[in-house]
């Protein structure tokens, strides 16, 4: 087969959809692996990342406070219940 400058062009769009196919698939699982994680799990990660962090660098430890949710917050996690509810 000869390699002319048609079937050059074709090889390079092939390769490159391939290539954003691939990044695509790895975006997704990646996308699915972080979303497995309750907002608690994360939560509890990062602050042993920061327990982590701050035992490393020999840094003062600083206390991490609970923050109320905002009323935003409130109303919008309330909406989100009742319509998981209207769901079922």
């Amino acid at each position: 087969m000869r390699m002319d400058g048609r079937n050059v062009w074709k090889l390079v769009g092939l390769a490159g959809v391939v290539g954003v196919a691939a990044t695509g698939a790895l975006a997704a699982r990646a996308e699915r692996k972080r979303r497995a994680y309750t907002p608690d799990e994360v939560r509890s990660q990062l602050h042993a990342r920061f327990a982590q962090a701050t035992a490393a660098a020999d840094l003062p430890r600083v206390e991490l406070i609970e923050v109320k949710p905002t009323l935003r917050e409130r109303v919008s996690g309330l909406f989100r219940r009742v319509r998981r509810q209207g769901e079922k």
